[in-house]
C-alpha cells in the first residue's frame, strides 16, 4: 500500500473517531478509535508484507533475467566458435582433397605413359615375331609378347583404378567447395544444418 493511501486511511479513521465521539459518546468513540487503529496497523503490516514480497519477486526476476542473458551469451559464443572450427576443418578437408586429386592425376599420367610404353613394346615384339623363323626364338618372342601383354593389361587396370580415384577426388573437391560456399553465405550465429558439419 502506498503512503498516500495510508495517510488517507489515517484521516478517515480520525474523522470517524470525531464522528463517533459526537454521536455515541466518549467511551464508545475510544473503542471505535482503538478498533480503527488496530485495523490500520494490520493494513500497514499487510502493506509492508506485500511490498517485501514484491521486492523479492523483482529481485528473483532480475536474477533470472541476468542468468538467461549470460546463458544466451555463452551459447552465442559457442556457436561462433563451432562455426569457426567447422570453417577451418572444411578448408583443411578441401586442401587434402586437392592434394589427393593432384597425386591421382600424376599417378594417372605415369600409368598412361607406362601403358603407351607397353603398347609400343607389344608392337615391336609383334614385328619381330613376323620376322622370326627359328622355333626357339619364336617361343622366346611369344613369351616376351605374352609378358608385354600382361604388363599392358596390368597398366590398363592400374590406369582405370587411378582414373576412378581421380574422379572421386574431383567429386570430393566439388562437394567441399560447395560446402565452403554455403558456409560463407550462412549468417553468423545460426545453427549449421549441413550433413558434413562436424563439431570439434
Amino acid at each position: 500500500m502506498k503512503p498516500r493511501e495510508i495517510i488517507i486511511l489515517l484521516l478517515a479513521a480520525a474523522f470517524g473517531a470525531i464522528a463517533i465521539v459526537t454521536w455515541n459518546g466518549e467511551e464508545e468513540a475510544k473503542q471505535q478509535t482503538a478498533k480503527a487503529l488496530a485495523e490500520l496497523s494490520k493494513t500497514k503490516a499487510d502493506a509492508e508484507d506485500a511490498s517485501k514480497q514484491a521486492a523479492a519477486a523483482l529481485a528473483k526476476t532480475k536474477a533470472d533475467a541476468e542468468a538467461a542473458a549470460k546463458q544466451a551469451a555463452t551459447d552465442l559464443a559457442k556457436t561462433k566458435e563451432d562455426a569457426i572450427k567447422a570453417g577451418a576443418q572444411l578448408k583443411a578437408d578441401l586442401a587434402t582433397a586437392k592434394e589427393d586429386a593432384a597425386k591421382a592425376a600424376k599417378k594417372a599420367g605415369e600409368l598412361e605413359k607406362a601403358k603407351n610404353d607397353a603398347a609400343a613394346r607389344v608392337n615391336e615384339l609383334n614385328a619381330e615375331l613376323a620376322k622370326l623363323r627359328d622355333g626357339s626364338e619364336l617361343k622366346e618372342a611369344i613369351a616376351g609378347r605374352k609378358k608385354a601383354e600382361a604388363d599392358l593389361e596390368a597398366a590398363s587396370a592400374a590406369l582405370r583404378e587411378a582414373n576412378v580415384k581421380l574422379a572421386a577426388a574431383l567429386a570430393r573437391i566439388a562437394e567441399l567447395e560447395d560446402e565452403n560456399r554455403r558456409l560463407r553465405e550462412q549468417p553468423r550465429g545460426t545453427p549449421n544444418t549441413s550433413p558434413n558439419y562436424r563439431v570439434l
